[in-house]
């Protein structure tokens, strides 16, 4: 899994990366609740490991609203020092799927997440998304085209699925860059133009009712809206 863990205390955030790791996961840490938060709502991540206390103006559950209220349904363990009853109930109402107390065993914490990605994984049998006549299956990463299967690469697949999950908002490219590659790139590269090229050419190619859309000067869009070209 792609995990990403947002804890403030280095120590431990060194500990639950190596168990991460150790598990064969891929684990990203933010040390605080700006960068924590912009790395959760524009990232695609399998399962997010959240400090309930932050430094800064943004705590965990500012973060868990912001997810929650974007339809972001990424499972979320909370970890907190707030060990009473009201506490984890808050943590649970908020949006966190787990709460866990601090201090805790690396090994109960490396159950509770694998509890979390066998339930995740239950769900994403179901989860369909679709644009249109356009939709995508998670599980499988199968997309089709009014019943027509379209056979995509997998970065062009991970530009699509990031489109759909933002339906009718419009993402920039370093919102792309950052969730898709993982990494910035050169503010001047072409990369992400052409693999949209590529991509529309398989969505939307010879459609009357093209999905993706350049918004000009600020990034893409899909949705079902009808235009005279680009805006």
């Amino acid at each position: 899994m792609r995990c990403l863990l947002i804890e403030d205390d280095n120590q431990t955030a060194s500990l639950i990366r190596e168990s991460l790791q150790q598990a064969g996961h891929e684990a990203e840490v933010c040390h605080d609740g700006t960068s924590g938060l912009v790395r959760a709502t524009h990232e695609l991540w399998d399962l997010i490991v959240l400090d309930r206390m932050l430094p800064g103006d943004l705590d965990g559950l500012d973060i868990l609203a912001a997810m929650r209220t974007r339809g972001d349904r990424t499972p979320v363990l909370v970890l907190s020092a707030l060990s009473s009853l009201d506490e984890r109930i808050r943590g649970l109402r908020s949006g966190g799927d787990d709460y866990l107390t601090k201090p805790f065993a690396l090994d109960e914490l490396m159950a509770r997440i694998e509890a979390l990605a066998r339930r995740a994984g239950q769900h994403s049998e179901l989860d369909q998304l679709s644009v249109g006549d356009l939709t995508l299956e998670p599980r499988t990463r199968r997309v089709f085209r009014s019943g027509r299967p379209i056979l995509l690469q997998p970065r062009e697949y991970q530009l699509l699925e990031y489109l759909m999950r933002h339906q009718g908002e419009v993402v920039t490219r370093k919102m792309l860059l950052t969730a898709v590659w993982g990494y910035h790139f050169d503010p001047e590269t072409n990369v992400i133009d052409v693999q949209m090229s590529r991509l529309r050419n398989k969505i939307d190619k010879d459609d009357v009712n093209p999905l993706i859309r350049t918004v000009r000067g600020v990034g893409f869009t899909i949705d079902t809206t009808t235009a005279d070209g680009d805006r």
